[in-house]
């Protein structure tokens, strides 16, 4: 078998391959409104009018998303893009090429912060969770750390020592 076949083959096999991460972002690619939330975002975006030509506006998006879903820096967002075939799948990356650096992912973050944008978004989603009951409102949290305590001062008849 050629090289060419065989690394198509193996290609088509890890396409199919099915992981939690990337059934999480199918999910999330479903509920997500992109287009509408690009239009939000463009006027604030980076226009290219000097220096380097901007990446795609949705691209930045989803990175931006991956960041905040799995609480990535922006290096390491970076990074996982590049290696995880469910991130660069649902961002739409054939190379390495193709994602931005860390430091271009920081500025989209803080032009989304500094333009009041993330606060925008995020509420949405918590709206369009809750929508579809996909969010706990109310619950109990239990805490079961084990700690370090001094024994009782007091013996089996509650008397001081």
């Amino acid at each position: 078998m050629n090289k060419q076949l065989t690394l198509s083959l193996i290609n088509d096999e890890l396409a199919q391959a099915w992981t939690s991460k990337k059934d999480f972002l199918e999910k999330i690619e479903r509920i997500i409104p992109f287009a509408e939330w690009t239009e939000i975002i463009r006027p604030c975006y980076y226009k290219g009018e000097r220096g380097n030509k901007p990446y795609e506006l949705e691209l930045m998006l989803r990175i931006y998303l991956l960041q905040n879903l799995y609480d990535l820096s922006d290096m390491k967002v970076k990074n996982e893009v590049i290696d995880s075939r469910a991130f660069s799948d649902f961002c739409g990356i054939d190379s390495p090429n193709q994602v931005p650096d860390g430091d271009t992912i920081g500025r989209f973050r803080n032009i989304l912060t500094q333009n009041g944008l993330q606060e925008k978004l995020f509420k949405q989603v918590i709206e369009i969770l809750s929508e579809r009951g996909l969010i706990l409102k109310r619950g109990t949290i239990v805490n079961s750390t084990l700690i370090v305590a001094p024994s009782s001062t007091k013996n089996k008849e509650k008397k001081a020592r």
